[in-house]
């Protein structure tokens, strides 16, 4: 039994204790990695026509022809036989064989559909699941660490598309890895398609001295035409506020009532998330239906943050609901970290971490 629940007083109602995170320590081989960079679980199903744009945000209705029209220009040939077709990104106009943009950059606020957007491109792109690649920055860099950088080069080379989301450089090493990491693989042919909240000129902005590693940055911005989507927060659109936190008593017999949920401490699962390299998150949270939560409290430091962030994407990426007591969501970070280089990182992850705990309601409402 989990110290929270001991310390409750909670007699199990299941057959068996809920599961624990902290007791997990996933090993993932580099194979895997490369396997499961296609959309997550969360974006199976999405497509351009289950996109809905908001009437009064024009971009997003451009958008989705722009992304349609790109996809379209991907079918053919193998990808490294097109990249004579793809229009640049000087004021020059493209060949008549042009197949569109070697890359398209899609940036816009929190929650106004550009993931889905990205899967949704992914899905169209008339090419075999194996000459697609989707994933986070962090996964791509994690996949670097995995496979060593020549080996990336060589796997994805002979990819159609690369779709990166959450696309942000948060330190110099990054900058100069993934902007030689695109730039071979745009020689090689492959197409580009990222996501970010920030445009590609300006990645790296607040974070680090990006005045040098200003050729770096406008190398990576030179494979994108940017798009910008405009429009509010798709998760707070017309739903109510986020619930609050549970007591500990709600959250842990809702965990010992539901199957395949896990039960940590906040403070300890944040222990335990400096133990494990962040490419494992996603094997962390396999077969988890719900991840109930007791204590939560202000996250101590920046590293610690940066870990839950990416805890958070790949919950979201899962459609795990999240059950929580002590502080909501929105309490998480400090006021010098919303305010300071990593603040996109921090917002997307309440966002996230919201919808989630929304999403965890009915979990009380039925024990």
């Amino acid at each position: 039994m989990s110290s929270s629940s001991a310390a409750s007083g909670i007699s199990p109602i299941a057959d068996a204790a809920p599961l624990s995170l902290c007791a997990r320590e996933p090993f993932v081989p580099a194979d895997r990695l490369v396997a499961e960079m296609v959309p997550p679980p969360r974006f199976d199903s999405v497509r351009f026509a289950t996109y809905i744009p908001d009437p009064n945000q024009p971009s997003q209705t451009e958008a989705v022809g722009v992304l349609e029209t790109f996809a379209a220009g991907l079918g053919g040939a193998h990808a490294a036989t097109m990249k004579r077709g793809f229009l640049g990104f000087g004021r020059g106009r493209a060949p008549k064989t042009s197949a569109g943009p070697r890359g398209v950059y899609l940036d816009g606020g929190y929650g106004v559909g550009k993931t889905h957007l990205l899967a949704s491109l992914w899905h169209a792109t008339p090419a075999e699941p194996a000459l697609k690649a989707f994933g986070t920055f962090v996964e791509l860099t994690n996949l670097v660490g995995a496979l060593g950088f020549q080996k990336t080069v060589q796997t994805l080379s002979g990819h159609r598309l690369l779709c990166i989301d959450e696309f942000e450089l948060d330190d110099p090493g990054d900058t100069v890895l993934v902007s030689t990491l695109l730039g071979k693989l745009v020689d090689a042919g492959v197409a580009l398609a990222a996501t970010s909240n920030t445009l590609p000129g300006k990645l790296g902005e607040g974070r680090f001295a990006s005045v040098d590693f200003l050729r770096e940055i406008q190398g990576l911005s030179a494979h994108f035409r940017s798009l910008r989507i405009d429009g509010d927060d798709y998760r707070h659109r017309g739903l109510p506020e986020a619930p609050k936190p549970f007591t500990d008593e709600q959250v842990t017999k809702a965990a010992y009532a539901t199957a395949d949920a896990s039960l940590d401490d906040f403070p300890h699962l944040l222990a335990h998330l400096a133990k494990v390299h962040p490419s494992r998150y996603g094997a962390l949270t396999d077969g988890l239906k719900a991840v109930c939560l007791t204590d939560v409290r202000p996250i101590p430091d920046q590293s610690t943050a940066l870990r839950l962030v990416v805890l958070a994407d790949r919950l979201y990426d899962r459609e795990v609901p999240v059950l929580a007591s002590g502080l909501p969501f929105d309490r998480l970070f400090s006021e010098d970290m919303l305010n300071g280089g990593y603040r996109k990182k921090y917002f997307r992850a309440i966002s996230r971490l919201t919808a989630l705990a929304r999403d965890a309601k009915s979990l009380v409402e039925t024990v």
